[in-house]
């Protein structure tokens, strides 16, 4: 056979494999994962598993000391740059506040050079930062504080009326210092201080790096102890597995305080030696200003971030950047395509983990197979990701594990059945994967599932609903406990909201079950942001509009799944990190006295269309005479 018909035939053929094998898919992950352990390694044999190190090497080093390290607010330091300000604050937190080795100290503060600066000074006196939520008020921020025993905490000027009242009195004994001017003012006048090694050294790789916290939805913020193993291994695979190169510019507006933009991201970039640029916090004015200003070439996102940048409106600008890829975590489906077509966006990264768990998962998409999974591995990843991880059944009504009568083991989820994601642990080492929240055996101690696959085994407990299918694709339902049952049915919140959200009318969808006075189970309710300008001055819809969205749903959805309430709100209830909150709305419920003192408007699904719901409407359903 001739050459020119046997290279296009060679290469469709292998194309043909790498499509079926998924091989490409697998080496990257695999590799990246590989060349991480092998790192840690490598630091824990040197003594250098501290992160300062690596700064200190990109600082020192005879050319990339020049290369730019952080970007913020217009300005720009090299990493010989951010290594003199680290040192200054290192003296600082030495010699006027007596911080030390092995200390923790609180860190409530915005997205800031000021924050980076601080957090490595805190590494280089080995020390241990605790990243605090500066959304937090009151009893939960209280809480974060004695949580991590921290007897110094240093606040953002942006904050420090979230630190008055009764929290300062609850807060006796801990020194609280107010950032400002006064205090950059002194550290800038210190001289850096860089502490001896043996600080620094002696660490194991699953000693503490960093506490992050939890999001506190269902209850009180548990800090969660990411190890140096965590830290290094995640930040190190990201790195590699996107990949990002010396020259890249790495936008994030994420919080700092949490693990996607601090690990994920900052860490990242550090690891790499590449470029952070850093938005104080995430806003639709500023993001894609900020992107073109720095000239980005990725971006970061969590939660609903896309969502609330398809929101605004269309300009001639949104494909000018020099964005590559956006790598992040928790893009509905609904927004993954067109965020892609609208802002030019070639490949989404996703991926799926959480601060105190084991393992993750990882999808870099670039068509439609694997859009909106936030997982995927091909015939060469999948032994592992099935020795390591399994979907078990859950009784939905319950939100507990079914397990088999005879054995008492766990039972597997079939293909494309939705079920809690559980990771494996070593059953006589759990701490060498899962170090769970400091100080808090208790709340550990509840994250471990045992006698899962065998007896005496041991599990992570995810806490999330996952369905796998045959082509490796891992798909997130829900949180458990968000989905809800119905009719006897069980109702995923997720796949209700992802069809609402494919609606015209429709900016944001967060659904959620409430319990109706009888009946059995809960009904589906959906908490609703709507586009347009009629919809902006009032919340009373138009009939035209309340039957799209009923036959929208009722064409599209099970009739079991079809929310039977509307709530339109102006407003919705998001963590720091762009997630939807759905405790306060389910405890709220379908009552329209309850939700209509919050400003909010109630409808119900009537006559194949959605009606107005009030007090007499309520009334009927309570003393029995309406049924659902």
């Amino acid at each position: 056979m001739p050459l020119s018909l046997t290279l296009p035939l060679t290469a469709a053929s292998l194309a043909y494999l790498n499509a079926k094998t998924g091989f490409s898919n697998d080496w990257a992950l695999l590799s990246a994962y590989i060349a991480a352990h092998i790192s840690l390694h490598r630091r824990a044999s040197q003594n250098t598993l501290n992160l300062f190190y690596d700064l200190e090497t990109h600082a020192l080093h005879r050319t990339h000391s020049q290369h730019p390290f952080l970007i913020y607010t217009g300005k720009s330091w090299s990493y010989g740059e951010a290594y003199g300000e680290v040192l200054r604050w290192a003296a600082w937190l030495k010699d006027v506040k007596g911080v030390g080795n092995g200390e923790v100290v609180g860190l409530c503060m915005l997205n800031s050079d000021t924050f980076v600066w601080v957090w490595f000074a805190l590494w280089s006196l080995g020390a241990t930062p605790a990243f605090l939520n500066y959304n937090l008020r009151g009893a939960p921020l209280v809480h974060s504080v004695r949580a991590s025993g921290a007897r110094l905490v240093l606040v953002d000027e942006e904050v420090t009326a979230s630190f008055a009242g009764e929290v300062e009195k609850e807060l006796e004994g801990v020194e609280v210092v107010f950032v400002g001017q006064e205090v950059q003012g002194e550290v800038q006048g210190m001289r850096g201080w860089r502490e001896r090694d043996e600080k620094r050294g002696g660490l194991q790789i699953r000693d503490l790096a960093v506490l992050i916290y939890t999001s506190g939805t269902t209850g009180l913020p548990k800090p969660a102890i990411v190890s140096w193993q965590k830290a290094r291994v995640g930040a190190a695979l990201v790195a590699r597995w996107l990949p990002l190169k010396k020259d890249d510019i790495f936008y994030t507006a994420m919080p700092l305080y949490h693990s996607s933009a601090a690990i994920l991201g900052l860490v990242s970039c550090l690891m790499a030696g590449t470029t952070l640029s850093l938005g104080r916090r995430f806003s639709h004015a500023t993001f894609w200003p900020e992107v073109r200003a720095t000239k980005a070439t990725a971006i970061q996102y969590v939660g609903e971030t896309c969502r609330y940048l398809l929101a605004g409106p269309p300009s001639s600008l949104d494909k000018q950047h020099s964005v590559r890829f956006a790598f992040g975590n928790g893009m509905r489906p609904d927004v993954w395509e067109r965020f892609q077509r609208r802002f030019g966006i070639d490949t989404v990264a996703e991926f799926y983990a959480a601060t105190e768990g084991p393992g993750g998962l990882f999808n870099k998409s670039r068509n439609a197979f694997s859009r909106g999974a936030v997982g995927r591995n091909g015939t060469i990843m999948y032994p592992w990701f099935a020795l390591q991880m399994v979907i078990a059944r859950l009784d939905f009504e319950t939100n507990k594990l079914l397990r088999d009568e005879k054995t008492g083991l766990c039972i597997p989820a079939a293909w494309d059945e939705p079920g809690e994601l559980l990771f494996r642990l070593d059953a006589k080492d759990v701490e060498s994967k899962f170090q769970g929240y400091f100080r808090n055996r208790d709340a550990s101690s509840s994250k471990i599932v045992r006698d899962v696959r065998r007896k005496g085994d041991a599990y992570f407990s995810s806490g999330d609903v996952m369905r796998w299918d045959r082509e490796g694709r891992w798909w997130f339902c829900d949180r458990i406990g968000d989905t809800y049952r119905w009719k006897s049915e069980n109702v995923s919140t997720a796949e209700v909201g992802e069809c609402l959200g494919r609606h015209e009318a429709v900016s944001e969808a967060n659904v959620y079950g409430v319990l109706v006075p009888g009946h059995d189970g809960r009904a589906g309710c959906a908490a609703t942001l709507l586009n347009g300008a009629e919809e902006e001055k009032s919340l009373e819809l138009s009939e035209k509009v309340l039957r799209s969205l009923a036959e929208h749903a009722m064409s599209t959805l099970p009739r079991y799944a079809v929310p039977i309430f509307l709530r339109v709100t102006r407003q919705m209830e998001m963590t720091g990190t762009n997630k939807q909150q759905k405790h306060i709305l389910r405890e709220q419920g379908c009552d329209p006295e309850k939700v209509e003192q919050v400003g909010d408007k109630l409808y119900w699904l009537k006559g194949g269309t959605y009606v107005p719901f009030g007090k007499k409407d309520w009334d009927e359903i309570t003393a029995g005479r309406v049924k659902l």
